[in-house]
């Protein structure tokens, strides 16, 4: 069905999946998720209308590239030519630059009753990346899960680095410190004052950054190691899994990706964005951030004749 045209006149399709007790609704502007109900219960926060996404949003429900994540300074160099990047996140770029993936319109090539596919041309030196960069991504829902497999070429080197940027809350409404986490994790990326990685891989134990236990968001969100809530990358040896007591719901994340981002919505503010601090979670599952400018880091540069094929699974409980 039509969700609305965009200012530059492109129209933008909204899908409806179903399978069983689990439906998902997904909109060809940014690939969004824009809805996923779980026996009846939505558990990501969207708006209902086009005007919203392009206006208030933190990037809900939206596909986040060329890179996701933070690049410092806006720049990398890669085989020795240095790229300049929009900085839309001072001093870094964030999520692709204002103009990213989650900011256009995807083509649906294929569509059925559980699942959908869309797919996203990038030009050579849009946002500054170098290459043309074909991405696709396909939502498939299951009876009782939601899997995302991204696939990408490009026809000369580049970065890149997909996630999806859902914000999931279990209950359905109210706020997620009272939701139980595990990340199976026993290492994460500290950071410096702009969130760009220190490049040290250090121990969660002992901090409050350990999740290996199942704990409470809201325990220790207010430690000032924090710095205003998590909104940091962890280096994953296994899943996820969140759990909301009220409704025993849970959530079990599976991944090929290297790492995390958990973000507990620290600048959801109920005014810009419609939603209150802390109304959602997002577990964006991707490589690290900053990956071109450190070189230790998993890298994320893709070249001509190679694919990128990344999985990402919600499962429910």
């Amino acid at each position: 069905m039509n969700f609305g045209i965009t200012p530059t006149g492109e129209h933008v399709e909204r899908h409806v999946l179903s399978n069983g007790p689990m439906r998902a609704s997904i909109l060809s502007y940014g690939a969004i998720l824009q809805s996923l109900e779980v026996h009846g219960v939505d558990v990501v926060l969207g708006y209902t209308g086009l005007d919203d996404y392009l206006t208030r949003s933190r990037y809900f429900g939206a596909v986040v590239g060329r890179y996701g994540n933070r690049i410092a300074n806006g720049r990398f160099t890669l085989d020795g030519r240095d790229h300049e990047l929009p900085v839309n996140n001072d001093p870094n770029s964030l999520h692709g630059g204002p103009g990213g993936f989650s900011n256009r319109v995807w083509r649906v090539t294929e569509v059925s009753t559980s699942a959908i596919t869309l797919e996203y041309v990038s030009l050579n030196g849009e946002e500054g990346y170098p290459g043309i960069l074909t991405a696709s991504l396909t939502y498939t829902l299951t009876e009782d899960a939601l899997r995302l497999d991204y696939r990408a070429f490009t026809d000369a080197p580049t970065v890149l680095n997909l996630t999806n940027h859902s914000y999931f809350n279990l209950a359905g409404g109210g706020d997620i410190l009272k939701h139980v986490i595990r990340i199976d994790a026993d290492r994460y990326l500290p950071v410096d004052s702009t969130k760009i990685p220190t490049g040290e891989l250090a121990p969660v134990a002992g901090t409050p950054f350990d999740f290996t236990t199942p704990r409470e968001i809201g325990d220790r969100i207010d430690d000032p190691l924090l710095g205003g809530g998590y909104d940091h990358c962890y280096v994953l040896r296994g899943g996820i899994e969140v759990s909301e007591p009220v409704s025993g719901r849970v959530m079990e994340v599976s991944t090929t990706e290297p790492g995390v981002q958990f973000y507990s919505g620290n600048m959801l503010d109920g005014i810009a964005t419609a939603y209150g601090r802390h109304a959602g979670l997002c577990l964006e599952t991707q490589h690290f951030p900053d990956s071109p400018n450190q070189d230790h880091f998993p890298s994320t540069v893709l070249r001509p004749g190679e694919e990128f094929t990344s999985t990402t699974t919600y499962r429910f409980r």
